[in-house]
């Protein structure tokens, strides 16, 4: 407790620095915090339970494309705590498929139905008495599969010959659109073209709490009740109550008090709330499911990987006049709901912070064997931003025009505020200019080029990137309907807004109590709604109960709800504020005869209702907000309740798609301005951050704190992406980065020092004159770190650059100034290895053990049972395993090119629960004085889970069994030569 006590001290001295820096900005301490510095959060696995629940785990799929030929669960639906096992024979008796993003005839399933499509899908659900009985049941389910080409590069997707995911369908293009803005081909007409074309990787941000679902059905009502950690859109609530089969209110959604981050990840919740709803009716009782973080590395959502060609048409002075987009969104093997979003989210702001007239767009949406995608931080934004930005780049190398200066003359001026872009997001405030100057001035741009100057001076690699970008918040629920055409969207109804709602209620002795629509996943809300709400009322802060829980059957709430979009600050604290006013309101005029005033003559500060004139002339707050409890009848006649006030906001600056295709897609626009220097080492191509400068224009901040948190934050996910992080695929459709050892996402040591700077022009259009701010720098950090990459790299050029920016791929540039990199890193390697030993018995005896089963069976490790099934061909029952993974496995092995006893190749295919693996060894054996040596060489490809365990740890892992094999035969066969045991591992 004392240690709590230090912490929450020193955590309490730093805010009250922080408040004295910037008193023109709230720094309440957070309500959240004592609960969860004490260990107290109500997280999802905090529900309480009662013993009739069913723990659930999920048997997935090893192969990314894949018919399920047959599924036999037969030993696992008898074994002792089993209660039952989920088909996707059975979820399709009691529900129907998920909503598809766009009508294309493709179904989507939360578990596969006859075809996997991805490594990971879901194929039978295990009801149990305990989480390790049903984990133990899945390895006692026998699935067999029929492997099938998988679809891995969205471009080759498209091939005419590529492999199909969805037969109805016909094709891997799920649909297309083409948009056209201004007049771009006069622009290009006129000016100089400049091109570039980037592969963004898949990527996540990894939050630390994991998916939670428990799920209960009421046969009676046929209804169900859920709780899960879901962050919203609350949009994603008749999708789910669709697919099971119910209407909007018999589909209640709970959400716990408190969630371990989600970054728009625990969107991607909801089909795994319908697969365990329809478990829950199968089987008669509550289910409850833990997702574990190799399930939710592989498994869960990411963000899209998108290849984009970008042209821009140039004047010579580096004016871009017109843009010329085509991308290719790869959503993985289905288009689920609310996908295609990421591509249309940002499709109001292609031209960024620029005034760029003309624009031209096509865009396609692709599927591929991999995870389906869904909301990840800065959604949309980082992809469109790193072809944008470093475009920007290419102009100024190419026209040799510093970029510092290619942006300043290309942004928006601080007079056309509104300003409107060519694909009609309305911009509506901001001063970019003077934040720009604000940022190179405050932020040592001039040192920081000195800084480079000397450095190339010593012959060291080091290089300046900036980039500029306008960071859209409080998203149009209408904007995913531009992927329609008008005539689809006449046919459907418009669709538009942003709806936010909030509650706050008074109680007998004055209290003040409000609900929220957010769902925060720990940035704070409830600090800053009880800040809102004290700042009009005249309250402590501290005093104000917020609720962040939300339950779809009690609470205000709209399809618009939730958390995502850097929302919370304009549209649901702006209702808060809303309420709070009209709650005021109603009480001045209780208080004005009370005080034998005018409305307009009160004050409410300091717990009070005074007047502005004499404030010792005042009413306890509580005493006049009670009044409707405690004296009804007395109350003046009022236009609404004292005690209660709902508000519901939208703006109607968020109008549906034009006929013409203009959709205001955001309500208000942030701006980034940063800038960074980057120095590569030359002995380890490491790439690191000498200074981060980042810029800000979020309107009104609503708490300076929790504002340098946000941005801290989505700085770490920039830089995760820039350096480290890629959902990596195999050629096979393996997953490769299943944990932190392949997916390495950056801790604090990797994290340098930030340099952050604000400005301030206030949303007009907002209650609060707030804008969003927790996604801008996972927008614009990757790319400032790969053009400084570039300018270190190639001052004079532009390299091609695709992230993560590793050690592996940067070394690739270094080869004779070449202009892409030559690792293949992230292609999905196999596992390989070669060797060679001696042993003093003769090739015949090596050869004559390798041909005997009961001989082999003895020196596998882990070998249970191995058959001879023919003259050349074999069966194995093996254990095997990487780090913590263990499984049993089947192994079919087949002997050709016998050349006894002097040679042999070996054909072996393996597969089991935890994964499948196909590989080739060849076995050579060259007779000696004083005995034979042994030449071997294997190469595998290896998938499923072990393959998603570690990478890293496959080579070591495979190395450690083969050593251990040849150690065993080689003391079997007479053993090695005196002093060549050690030799003999370290070669293996």
């Amino acid at each position: 407790a004392w240690v709590l006590d230090v912490i929450w001290s020193m955590f309490a001295r730093k805010m009250s620095r922080l408040n004295q820096t910037m008193p023109q900005m709230s720094s309440n301490l957070r309500q959240e915090d004592p609960a969860l510095l004490g260990g107290q959060g109500a997280f999802f696995d905090d529900v309480v339970v009662g013993g009739e629940v069913a723990h659930a785990a999920i048997l997935r799929s090893p192969y990314a494309h894949a018919h399920i030929r047959s599924l036999d669960a037969s030993v696992a639906q008898v074994m002792d705590g089993v209660y039952a096992v989920i088909l996707g024979t059975d979820l399709k008796s009691v529900s129907g498929p998920l909503m598809v993003g766009v009508k294309i005839p493709i179904e989507c399933w939360p578990m596969a139905v006859e075809k996997a499509r991805y490594v990971g899908e879901p194929v039978a659900v295990v009801l149990a008495k305990t989480r390790y009985i049903a984990e133990d049941a899945l390895d006692l389910i026998e699935v067999s599969y029929e492997p099938l080409t998988p679809v891995i590069d969205p471009v080759a997707a498209l091939n005419a010959d590529a492999a199909i995911l969805h037969e109805g369908l016909g094709a891997n293009l799920g649909a297309e659109r083409a948009f056209c803005y201004g007049d771009p081909d006069a622009a290009f007409a006129r000016n100089r073209k400049i091109k570039i074309e980037v592969h963004y990787p898949r990527n996540s941000c990894t939050p630390i709490e994991t998916y939670g679902v428990l799920t209960r059905y009421d046969p009676f009502e046929d209804a169900y009740d859920v709780t899960a950690n879901f962050q919203g859109p609350f949009s994603i609530h008749p999708v789910i109550a669709r697919a099971l089969k119910v209407s909007g209110p018999k589909l209640r959604l709970r959400t716990p008090e408190d969630s371990g981050g989600s970054f728009g990840v625990k969107q991607g919740v909801f089909p795994y709330i319908v697969l365990m709803a329809a478990a829950s009716r199968i089987a008669g009782r509550p289910v409850k499911w833990v997702e574990d973080r190799l399930e939710h590395l592989t498994a869960s959502v990411s963000a899209t990987n998108r290849v984009v060609k970008l042209a821009a048409a140039v004047r010579d002075d580096g004016q871009v006049t017109a843009l010329d987009w085509d991308q290719i969104e790869d959503v993985g093997a289905y288009l689920r709901a609310p996908e295609p979003a990421t591509l249309y989210r940002m499709h109001g702001n292609l031209t960024g912070a620029y005034h760029i007239p003309n624009l031209r767009v096509r865009n396609r949406i692709v599927m591929t064997s991999k995870t389906p995608t869904g909301l990840n931080r800065g959604f949309g934004g980082p992809q469109v931003y790193f072809a944008l930005e470093r475009l920007m780049r290419r102009i100024a190398v190419e026209l040799r025009l510093d970029p510092l200066d290619v942006i300043r003359r290309n942004l928006i001026p601080a007079d056309a505020f509104p300003y409107k872009t060519a694909s009609g997001a309305t911009y509506d405030s901001g001063d970019y200019q003077n934040a720009l100057d604000c940022a190179l001035t405050s932020g040592g741009y001039s040192e920081l080029l000195a800084r480079r100057d000397a450095a190339r001076t010593e012959g060291r690699r080091y290089g300046i990137g900036m980039t500029a970008v306008v960071e859209p918040s409080v998203s149009n629920m209408g904007y995913l309907s531009t992927a329609l055409t008008p005539e689809e969207r006449a046919r459907a109804g418009p669709k538009n807004g942003a709806q936010s709602s909030a509650t706050i209620q008074i109680d007998p002795v004055g209290g003040v109590s409000a609900q929220i629509d957010s769902v925060p996943q720990g940035q704070g809300h409830r600090t800053v709604a009880a800040a809102v709400i004290a700042e009009v009322l005249g309250l402590d802060p501290t005093s104000i109960k917020i609720v962040s829980s939300l339950d779809t059957a009690k609470d205000a709430w709209s399809i618009a709800s939730g958390n995502y979009a850097s929302r919370f600050a304009a549209a649901s604290a702006g209702a808060v504020k809303l309420a709070a006013e009209t709650l005021k309101s109603r009480l001045a005029r209780i208080a004005a005869p009370l005080l034998n005033a005018g409305v307009d003559d009160l004050v409410f500060a300091n717990g009070k209702i005074a007047l502005a004139a004499n404030a010792d002339a005042a009413l306890p707050f509580a005493r006049v907000a009670s009044t409707a409890h405690w004296a009804p009848a007395t109350l003046p006649e009022l236009d609404g309740d004292p005690l209660r006030e709902t508000a519901r906001w939208t703006a109607p600056e968020l109008t549906a798609p034009s006929e013409d295709d203009e959709i205001n897609s955001s309500l208000c626009h942030a701006f980034i301005f940063d800038f960074c220097g980057v120095e590569i080492d030359d002995l380890t191509s490491e790439a690191r951050i000498d200074r981060y400068v980042t810029m800000h224009d979020a309107g009104t901040l609503l708490h300076e704190g929790m504002v340098e948190g946000q941005i801290r934050g989505g700085f770490v996910h920039g830089l995760g992406a820039a350096l480290y992080e890629e959902f990596a695929y195999g050629e096979d459709g393996a997953f490769l980065a299943g944990t932190f050892a392949d997916y390495p996402a950056p801790t604090v040591h990797e994290v340098p020092n930030l340099t952050i700077l604000h400005t301030s022009t206030p949303s007009p259009v907002t209650p609060t004159g707030a804008k969003g701010i927790g996604e801008g720098n996972c927008m614009s950090t990757p790319v400032c770190i790969a053009n400084a990459v570039a300018d270190a790299l190639s001052p004079n050029s532009d390299p091609d650059l695709t992230l993560p920016l590793t050690p592996s791929k940067i070394s690739g540039y270094f080869a004779e100034g070449s202009a892409t990199p030559q690792s293949k890193e992230g292609r999905g390697k196999g596992v390989n290895g070669s060797g060679s030993f001696e042993v003093t018995a003769t090739p015949q005896e090596i050869w004559d053990i390798l041909l005997m089963p009961e001989e082999m069976a003895a020196l596998i490790p882990g070998a249970h049972d191995i058959r001879r099934t023919s003259d050349t061909e074999f069966e194995a029952d093996i254990t095997l395993g990487v780090g913590p993974v263990k499984g049993r496995y089947l192994i079919n092995l087949s002997l050709s090119d016998l050349n006894a006893p002097h040679a042999v190749t070996l054909i072996g295919r393996a597969a089991g629960p935890l994964g499948h693996s196909a590989g080739t060894g060849h076995v050579k054996m060259e007779p000696t004085e004083t005995g034979a040596t042994l030449f071997y060489d294997y190469e595998a490809e290896i998938g499923g889970k072990v393959a998603a365990v570690g990478g890293r740890m496959l080579d070591g892992a495979a190395k450690i069994v083969i050593g251990r094999f040849l150690a065993a035969l080689a003391r079997r066969a007479g053993g090695p030569r005196p002093g060549r045991l050690s030799r003999l591992l370290r070669r293996t």
